[in-house]
């Protein structure tokens, strides 16, 4: 197993991008969500989604050439028409007016319309922290969750992230995880592996316990605590499809499905500045220290390093490669 620079990876992912007839400067934002993926050791939302994008920008499913469009909805409410394009690019060209928003305002929403799955949602409350911000992020995906005791997909692993910043410009806290025991991409690799997985993460169609992943993923996932991830995964269900305009989960084809119309999600974020409250980040140091003092625990994401190189598997790191020398676009 090669150790390839995140760099490297950034570099061949936006090739591979750009090859496959997405812009340059969107292909330049996709990388660098794929790279800051692979950095942590999320090789789910990294490497392993690059062929998807580069087929889906084939097919038509992505727009690789979107002009995302911003509205300024209210004195607080920022809209991103991602024009059936990358979420990455669309975010980016919102967060700004955003920000300045939350800045007047003490607290604004970023919505992020008609826009392709946002694999890493924490990626984004992350550039929300570093910039000085709380941020909560929330988006839905293809159907996989049914409702606690029912069989029929209803939901999607609805993620949710939070990213909370630190006085210097860097981050304190941040959680990222899917409302199901597991993110579905744990399934996939599992399944890929020829792998079984634990009891507990996912029920086969007949509403059944199965440590088979063919068989989760032909019935459904597990809410992460049964009725409180159901509640959490419905929250993020209302919150993005009502306020950005997206579908709602049972709507929305499988994400990595090569054809079919673009996925029309949408990403829901709420931006707050710290100095709105009384004390926060003297709580804040408070409460890290109190975590911080027993041996073994901490802050989530407290001691996160990203990494200048990691480990990626031959057949995904040749297939990378195989990908940024294919010239189907001029």
């Amino acid at each position: 197993m090669p150790k390839i620079s995140v760099k490297e990876i950034r570099n061949i992912s936006e090739t591979a991008l750009v090859q496959h007839g997405a812009l340059d400067w969107i292909s330049q934002q996709v990388a660098a969500a794929v790279a800051a993926s692979e950095s942590v050791g999320n090789r789910i939302c990294g490497l392993y989604y690059l062929e998807s994008y580069c087929e889906q920008l084939l097919s038509g499913r992505v727009n690789g050439k979107a002009s995302p469009v911003v509205q300024l909805v209210r004195s607080g409410s920022v809209y991103v028409d991602a024009d059936d394009g990358f979420a990455q690019p669309a975010f980016a060209k919102g967060l700004p007016e955003a920000l300045k928003l939350a800045k007047k305002n003490g607290i604004a929403s970023l919505s992020v319309g008609r826009a392709h799955t946002c694999t890493s949602l924490g990626y984004f409350t992350k550039k929300i922290a570093e910039a000085g911000f709380l941020g909560l992020g929330l988006t839905n995906a293809s159907p996989i969750v049914a409702p606690p005791g029912g069989k029929s997909r209803i939901i999607g692993t609805n993620p949710i992230a939070f990213s909370v910043p630190d006085e210097n410009g860097g981050v304190a806290m941040q959680f990222d995880q899917s409302t199901t025991t597991v993110a579905l991409g744990k399934i996939t690799m599992a399944k890929a592996a020829g792998n079984s997985i634990p009891e507990g993460w996912a029920l086969d169609k007949d509403g059944k316990a199965t440590t088979d992943p063919e068989e989760a993923l032909k019935g459904t996932l597990v809410s992460a605590g049964g009725y409180k991830g159901w509640g959490f995964g419905l929250m993020a269900e209302i919150l993005v499809a009502g306020m950005t305009g997206g579908r709602i989960s049972k709507n929305v084809a499988p994400l990595k499905a090569k054809d079919g119309e673009p996925h029309n999600l949408g990403q829901f974020y709420i931006i707050i500045d710290p100095a709105s409250g009384a004390a926060f980040y003297n709580r804040l140091e408070e409460l890290t220290t109190i975590i911080s003092s027993e041996e073994g625990t901490r802050m989530p994401g407290q001691f996160t390093v990203p990494q200048t190189e990691v480990d990626v598997p031959d057949d995904l790191w040749n297939l990378a490669i195989g990908l940024s020398k294919a010239k189907h676009f001029e």
